[in-house]
């Protein structure tokens, strides 16, 4: 029998990609303390089920900016797809197609964005980092040629953080070289390469430490397409997010990966909930593992959450039939989740449903 849950993927996985790599994609910054967190504060909230509700038709599709899901899990922007599998973010896109949800591809894609583009069929929003505005306005206007609904634009990373797992292993995604991955359970080599066309670029080629809120105002004077933050976690923040016209929030720490220490994402999520005040879409990231996570999430106001790591688990261990067989793990389970707490709906999702500690 193969893996039954994420974390049976997770150690699958682990086993199939060199340490370098697997450190990669696993690891945090520094002390890895809000990679921890991010996990362990979902564990400190517990569930209010009520009983006696008919749960027998239980429904978790839903819509993010208009667009319809079929259940409230994205796929969120990591890199580095082509470590995992030769067919790199191409393979992730389609899972994501057949299951019914939408992929952001990240600025770090291994594969261009119009390539990811064309393997689509489903839904695409496009993570930006923004360096100069003559590069963004680039990758803005191909991402509009190649019908991306959305802009995530990433802001937790002015600079790139201490990583020491890459620090030890002397590793970098950003140089052409090759890494071993793995194609059908065997490893092979994979040439990353910094495309012109959209492949990765060095971090310090794309991180800007310069930019204020300005830029989310000029950002939207030159696209259409509505603007979602991405590393939010105060309240203070979410409400000059809405006071720039931003669609969405996205509550995340960049999975552990920038500031360590950081407010756990579940933890943050409520205050950024409250300032916002159905002003804006609200999303999650970080320490998504069960059914039961995401369940805790829509309750503290979430609309949907977005899964990173466990997308990668899967791509490494089946390609694409493994990053599908993650996603209806996930939705089997937050049926499942829902039923046993006596919510048949997403919109019987509240508050009451859980208590933090």
């Amino acid at each position: 029998m193969g893996p039954i849950n994420i974390y049976e993927y997770e150690m699958l996985a682990q086993s199939r990609i060199p340490q370098a790599a697997w450190d990669f994609y696993a690891g945090g910054s520094d002390a890895e303390v809000t990679l921890r967190e991010n996990r362990a504060a979902f564990e400190r909230i517990r569930l209010r089920p009520r009983v006696l509700v008919d749960v027998s038709n239980c429904d978790v599709r839903t819509t993010v900016l208009g667009i319809p899901i079929q259940m409230p899990v994205i796929i969120a922007p990591t890199a580095a797809h082509g470590m995992a599998h030769d067919e790199a973010e191409c393979a992730t896109v389609q899972a994501a197609g057949v299951v019914g949800t939408l992929m952001t591809v990240s600025s770090e894609a291994t594969r261009s964005l119009e390539e990811i583009a064309h393997a689509a069929t489903g839904p695409l929003w496009f993570q930006l980092y923004i360096k100069t505005y003559e590069q963004a306005r680039n990758y803005v206007q191909r991402a509009e040629a190649s019908s991306y609904q959305a802009i995530v634009l990433t802001v937790d990373m002015p600079r790139f953080s201490r990583r020491e797992r890459d620090i030890r292993n002397d590793f970098t995604t950003f140089q052409r070289t090759h890494y071993p991955h793995v194609s059908s359970g065997h490893a092979k080599a994979i040439d990353i390469t910094m495309k012109d066309t959209g492949g990765m670029v060095p971090n310090e080629q794309y991180v800007g430490n310069t930019l204020t809120w300005d830029v989310i105002d000029w950002l939207c004077s030159i696209t259409s397409l509505p603007i979602i933050l991405k590393g939010i976690l105060t309240a203070e923040d979410a409400l000059l997010a809405v006071e720039h016209g931003i669609a969405a929030i996205v509550v995340s720490n960049h999975g552990g990966r920038q500031l360590d220490g950081t407010v756990p994402t579940i933890e943050a999520l409520p205050e950024v909930v409250d300032a916002v005040a159905g002003r804006c879409e609200v999303y999650l990231d970080g320490g998504i593992r069960r059914g039961t996570d995401i369940l805790k999430a829509l309750a503290l106001g979430a609309r949907a959450v977005l899964i990173g790591r466990p997308v990668l688990y899967g791509l490494i261990v089946n390609g694409q039939q493994g990053v599908e067989h993650v996603l209806r793990i996930l939705n089997e389970e937050l049926m499942l989740a829902m039923a046993l707490a006596g919510c048949p709906t997403l919109e019987s999702i509240s508050r009451s449903l859980v208590k933090c500690y």
